[in-house]
């Protein structure tokens, strides 16, 4: 959690530093801005190789149930594009664009889960 909040200070302190330059020096806003998406790019890339690590010892330990776990790495990797897609798109005063990617995002991530879905309602029809 202390590293959340890390990388949410250096996102604030980014902007704010690159707000600085908004008057005089636009180009050097932007490259503050870049460095400190880079930055924070960085700290995700590097804490990825753990979050593998750990879901591959999780792996382990689902027997018959891998198809699960690469669903929801699907889910979650479908979320992020979107979302760091929108938000490219408002961003840069296309929110309807925007608007439209995340409704895909969500159609998306439901289409991806019902295979689950119907594992579920296959599993809770066998009880019966």
């Amino acid at each position: 959690m202390s590293e959340v909040v890390k990388i949410g200070m250096l996102g604030i302190t980014g902007v704010l530093f690159a707000l600085l330059f908004k008057g005089e020096k636009q180009e050097y806003m932007h490259y503050i801005g870049f460095g400190a998406a880079l930055l924070i790019f960085w700290y995700v890339a590097r804490s990825l190789f753990s979050v593998m690590e750990r879901l591959e010892s999780l792996r382990k330990y689902l027997a018959g149930g891998e198809g699960y776990l690469g669903t929801l790495l699907k889910v979650v990797g479908i979320t992020y594009i979107c979302e760091f897609s929108a938000g490219i798109c408002r961003d840069a005063g296309f929110s309807s664009v925007a608007g439209q990617i995340e409704v895909l995002g969500k159609l998306s991530v439901m289409f991806a889960g019902l295979p689950i879905l119907l594992a579920v309602i296959e599993q809770i029809q066998g009880f019966l």
